[in-house]
């Protein structure tokens, strides 16, 4: 069984070397201790943020802090282009799963769309809080996937053509899902290197206002076969079947 991963300060790896001592306190040591019954002698991930991830066994439990002696540290980065996932509000909590799922596949930026056929409303103090809401669900995916730094979470957008038109024009690529589209996603071929954004709408799909704001940026419509997924299950497969070409490639380094 793979060892469970907590969460360090951000930079707190940067200039540990093994045999270094390091610390959970606060909420990462309680879920350590407390819910995983993590004990003396076993061995921890730990990852600040940045991409390193240090294996150290647990030393000793005190009250308030857990220390672990670093045996190795990796440098845990994938190869090829970032996947940015443009991803529209939907019902019941579908948009949720989807980002879950899809950090989960390794998303690297996940950016909430105010799409115009979207029934979920973002606005004043709700935005807020559901922007919370979607952060914390990613940093709970990365952390029970074991990534060592969870997908950055932007404010909202809306479907002005200025918000849609310059993410596609600062993307290496841009892929829209939609169910009319003539282009398979499987034939896309990927750069290797730069961002992939990918646009993916709610239930009552993208309109075709936005499909033109999209397109005459250079964006590229793409469908994933001849039935219908749901919101929340989209952007993750289009993330999977993607990831095939490159990244999943590369054999783990954890």
């Amino acid at each position: 069984m793979t060892a469970a991963m907590y969460r360090l300060p951000t930079g707190s790896l940067t200039h540990t070397a093994p045999g270094d001592t390091l610390t959970l306190t606060g909420d990462e040591k309680h879920h350590a201790v407390t819910v995983k019954r993590t004990t003396a002698g076993e061995t921890i991930l730990l990852a600040d943020g940045s991409g390193l991830v240090a294996h150290a066994e647990v030393t000793t439990i005190t009250d308030t802090e857990l220390s672990a002696r670093v045996t190795t540290i990796n440098n845990d980065s994938y190869p090829g282009p970032r996947f940015t996932l443009i991803q529209a509000l939907a019902k019941g909590d579908r948009d949720l799963q989807a980002i879950e799922a899809a950090t989960e596949l390794g998303v690297d930026e996940i950016i909430p769309w105010q799409s115009r056929r979207a029934i979920v409303q973002w606005k004043g103090p709700r935005a807020e809080k559901a922007l919370r809401k979607w952060q914390s669900q990613v940093e709970a995916a990365a952390k029970q996937s074991r990534r060592p730094h969870a997908p950055t979470v932007q404010p909202h957008i809306s479907s002005t053509s200025n918000h849609l038109g310059n993410i596609v024009r600062h993307a290496d690529l841009a892929l829209v899902l939609h169910e009319e589209a003539t282009t398979p996603i499987t034939t896309i071929h990927l750069p290797t290197s730069g961002n992939i954004a990918l646009f993916v709408g709610p239930e009552g799909g993208i309109s075709p206002e936005e499909i033109d704001i999209l397109t005459d940026a250079g964006a590229t419509p793409v469908h994933m076969g001849r039935y219908v997924l749901r919101a929340s299950s989209a952007g993750p497969a289009a993330i999977a079947a993607l990831s095939c070409q490159q990244r999943w490639n590369t054999p783990p380094t954890m």
